[in-house]
C-alpha cells in the first residue's frame, strides 16, 4: 500500500491534473466508481488503478485484476492527493490516450464513406471544460459519435470536461486541434454539407434538414460564436428563435436543441 505523499506515482498522477503532465505522459486520469467502471466496460486502455480498500470499489477492483489490470491499494491521504476532486469516491484510473485521426472518422480507411443519415459534430474553440463535456455526453444521447474539435478548444482531457462527459469519451471518435482549413477539406471529399449556428440562420425547426444529409454541424465559442472562415464557408446557417430580448443560449444547451431537433426530423424519435 501506498502511503507517503511523496512516493513517485502519487507524484505522477497528480502531474496528470494539468494539461502538460497529461502532454509529456500521453496519460488522463478518470475517478469515481461510475467513471472507472465505464472504462472497464468500454475497454479503454486502463495502466494502472488506485483504489482505498473499502466495500464501496472492492467489486471493480477485482473485476479490473481479473482483466490482468494492474491494481495499487493506497491510504485515504493519497487518494485524496491524487484525486482532481474535492471528495474522491476512493477509486481513480490512469488511462493512455487513444488519439484520433482522419481515417478513424468512419472506423478506419476501409470504411471511409458516410451514411445518408449521418450527423458529425464540429466544436470550435469551445472554452468551457463543463460545456464539452456536457456537449460530448449531449451528442452520444443523440446517437452523435464523431466529433472533431478544433485548434484552440479546450483540452478533451481537462477533468472537469471527463466529468461532464460521464464517460462520453469511451463511445465516441474524437479528434482534436484541427484546423478550420481541414475540417472544410474533409468535408467536401466526404460529401458533408457543413452547416453552421449562427443568429442570422434559418430556423432549425423550420428548415428541411431531411434534405441535406450528411451534414456536420458547427458549434461555435461561447463568447465569439462560429469563426468567421467556418461561416463563409458553410452550406447551411441554422439558428434557434429565442423570445424577449435574449440573444444567446448556453452552448451545451443549443447543441443539445439543434441536434435532437436534427434527429426528430429525421425520424429517429
Amino acid at each position: 500500500m501506498i502511503t507517503s505523499l511523496q512516493n513517485e506515482q502519487v507524484k505522477q498522477v497528480v502531474a496528470l491534473h494539468k494539461n502538460k503532465g497529461r502532454s509529456l505522459s500521453r496519460e488522463y486520469l478518470v475517478e469515481g466508481k461510475r467513471f472507472v467502471r465505464e472504462a472497464l466496460l468500454r475497454k479503454a486502455k486502463i495502466r494502472i488503478i488506485y483504489f482505498v480498500n473499502n466495500k464501496e470499489v472492492n467489486n471493480l477492483v477485482e473485476e479490473a485484476s481479473l482483466l490482468g489490470i494492474t491494481v495499487q491499494e493506497v491510504s485515504g491521504p493519497v487518494m485524496k492527493k491524487m484525486a482532481a476532486t474535492e471528495e474522491p469516491q476512493g477509486i481513480l484510473a490512469v488511462i493512455s490516450m487513444t488519439p484520433s485521426d482522419w481515417p478513424d472518422i468512419f472506423g478506419g480507411p476501409e470504411k471511409a464513406f458516410a451514411k445518408r443519415d449521418d450527423i458529425m459534430l464540429i466544436l470550435d474553440n469551445i472554452q468551457d471544460p463543463g460545456n464539452l463535456g456536457t456537449i460530448l455526453r449531449t451528442a452520444l444521447a443523440a446517437d452523435v459519435r464523431r466529433i472533431i474539435l478544433t485548434k484552440g478548444t479546450v483540452d478533451l482531457y481537462n477533468p472537469k470536461v471527463l466529468r461532464s462527459s460521464m464517460g462520453a469519451i469511451f463511445s465516441q471518435t474524437i479528434l482534436t486541434n484541427k484546423e478550420p482549413a481541414e475540417i472544410v477539406n474533409f468535408c467536401h471529399q466526404h460529401n458533408f454539407i457543413l452547416a453552421v449556428s449562427t443568429m442570422d440562420g434559418e430556423s432549425v425547426f423550420a428548415a428541411r434538414t431531411k434534405e441535406i444529409y450528411p451534414l456536420a454541424l458547427v458549434i461555435g465559442n461561447e463568447a465569439t460564436g462560429v469563426s468567421e472562415f467556418l461561416v463563409k464557408k458553410a452550406g447551411k446557417k441554422f439558428s434557434i428563435p429565442m423570445f424577449n430580448q435574449v440573444d444567446s443560449l448556453n452552448a451545451a444547451m443549443a447543441t443539445g436543441i439543434f441536434l435532437y431537433e436534427l434527429r426528430r426530423q429525421q425520424g429517429f424519435l
